[in-house]
């Protein structure tokens, strides 16, 4: 083995991690915006919970956020604007990744 392969194979593995919290992060940030939304909406309880999951899976349609963003654009027609929606999006992805670095 040499330290060429032992650097590569350290790199892939890093790759691979930082992968995972990339998609754990996506995906608590879609939850937290869709209690977010559903607080917005008036759900509550179950309610509540079954709409943030709906946004949750909302993400699996295409890459990117724009498949999110467009499911709570409409949801949220005339209560919340582009730019707050948007906003939101950025906020709740850099305290999603905080929890996530929390919990390693």
């Amino acid at each position: 083995m040499t330290t060429f392969d032992d650097r590569e194979r350290a790199q892939e593995a890093k790759f691979a991690y930082d992968a995972e919290l990339n998609f754990k992060a996506e995906a608590r940030r879609n939850r937290l915006l869709g209690e977010w939304a559903a607080a917005l909406l008036g759900k509550t309880g179950d309610d509540a919970r079954a709409y943030a999951m709906t946004v949750l899976t909302s993400d699996f349609e295409e890459p990117g956020d724009e498949d999110v963003y467009r499911k709570l654009a409409a949801d949220l027609a005339g209560k919340a604007d582009e730019a707050t929606i948007r906003a939101k999006m950025v906020e709740l992805r850099a305290v999603a990744r905080n929890q996530i670095d929390d919990e390693i």
